[in-house]
Formats: C-alpha cells, structure tokens, sequence
C-alpha cells in the first residue's frame, strides 16, 4: 500500500531534506530510520518539494510504499516516538498508487519572515531573518505585483538549479507588516532552487530605498540572475503548505504558523 505523511521540522539542525553522506544529518534520513522501526523493513520516502538547510516546514508531504499493516495512527504516533524534538509527523493516511507526493501537487506555498528591527532578537534568531535597516512594505508590496502569473524567473533561479526549464506561475503573493515582523507569502504551481530567497532579496533592496520599485521588472524581464539582488537567508524560509486534487482524500490539517503579534 501507499501511504501519505505530513511532516513539520525545524530546519536548524538540519543540512536540507535529502540523503547525503553518512553522519550528515537530514530530514529524509532520520524520518527513514524512525519509518523502518514501525514498518519493520527499509523505506524510501519522496517528498512534495526538497528544502535546503535551515529551511522549516510547516506542512511538508511525503509518500512511501510498504507490505506492512498497520493502523494510520501507528504511522505517526509510532514514527514520532523515534524521531528527534525539531521532526514530527502531524498526519497519515493510505492513498492509491496514482498518488505521488511530488508529481500530484498542484501548488506550493512558502511563508518568509522578517524580523525588521535596529537591534536581533534571540527569540527570532533561528525562525526568521534579522533586517535592521527600515523596510518601506508599501514599497515592496508594489514592485512584488509584478512577479505574478506565469513568466521566465532565470533571474531568481540558483545556478544549480536542475529544473528543466524556468517557467513558473506565482498564483499569490501578499506582502503585510506585523509589528516588527514583515510577512511574505507566496503561492506557485511549483518553485525554481532558491526562487523564493531570491525573490525577497529583490524585494528587501526595493524595501530599503536602495532600488526603485521598477527594478523587480527590470529583473525579470532580464533574466539574468548576476543582475539581481542578494539570496535571502535560509532561516527565514517556511514550507507552509502543498495543495493536491481533492480525489487523493489527504486530510486538511490546520497546523500551528509562526506569526509576528500585531
């Protein structure tokens, strides 16, 4: 059978989501090692969408196949009993072989946070990115409208990017101030390496006064990414949710978001 998991981590700890060498630590292989002891064999995970070191997820999606019988709850309670404090699985559920964690998400949404303030918080030291210098949201609210629906983003892709092509649809971006913090949400059909970061680096120069608000199409239309702004810090980053038709059945869970008080 097929079996779907949701997945929450903090990605302090963490170099990125997927298997590398032996003694580095990821979210792919501790998750694999706590599975194998409720399943009692060797799993392989796929998931929605790799995350890079420090890179948190709120609502990460994975699937595996197993021979194994056991009750839905098991997956998550036993799982979790053999998992570290900063990964945690929040659901289960079986889903039929046409499902794949990757290939059937229809869209992916990331928060960014930041934390604008002249002095660093340790309470936001490792949950969001430290910007001292004023940010103008008005600003970068305007320049971000450009950016939405579907265009060429090789300006905001990482030069090892392995996407076969840079074309992407941003279905939503909001921009909003709470307090101190400076919020971003953005939803696509699906993200190039990076985009994300990138994005925001535009944004908080254009924030800063240091760029115009016309830039963000300069950059666009320019499709270089030399041209373009910084790669915003990876702490910042959260994978908030992976939308899928509603045939597959996965539960709609309403999991904890960090947010700035107002």
């Amino acid at each position: 059978m097929r079996i779907a998991l949701g997945v929450q981590y903090d990605g302090t700890g963490f170099r990125g989501w997927q298997t590398q060498s032996a003694g580095v630590r990821t979210v792919q292989a501790s998750l694999e090692r706590a599975l194998a002891r409720v399943a009692n064999h060797s799993v392989g995970l796929t998931c929605a969408g790799r995350t890079d070191a420090g890179v948190h997820a709120i609502a990460q999606v994975v699937h595996f196949d197993t021979q194994a019988s056991r009750p839905v709850r098991a997956w998550v309670r036993g799982s979790n009993a053999h998992l570290p404090p900063d990964l945690s699985l929040s659901w289960a559920c079986e889903v039929s072989e046409e499902f794949h964690a990757r290939f059937s998400a229809r869209a992916r949404r990331y928060r960014y946070l930041i934390y604008n303030h002249p002095q660093r918080s340790p309470l936001w030291h490792t949950r969001a990115t430290w910007y001292y210098r004023p940010l103008d949201v008005a600003r970068m609210y305007e320049a971000s409208r450009v950016l939405i629906g579907e265009h060429d983003f090789s300006a905001f892709r990482a030069a090892e990017c392995q996407a076969h092509h840079p074309i992407r649809k941003i279905q939503e971006l909001t921009i909003e101030r709470r307090g101190d913090g400076v919020l971003l949400e953005i939803e696509a059909n699906a993200f190039l390496h990076h985009m994300v970061r990138n994005i925001v680096g535009v944004l908080l120069a254009i924030g800063t006064g240091d760029r115009p608000v016309e830039w963000a199409m300069e950059v666009l239309k320019g499709r270089d990414r030399t041209r373009a702004g910084i790669t915003a810090p990876a702490e910042g980053l959260y994978l908030l949710a992976v939308r899928y038709p509603l045939q597959f059945g996965l539960p709609s869970v309403s999991a904890s978001n960090p947010v700035f008080s107002e």
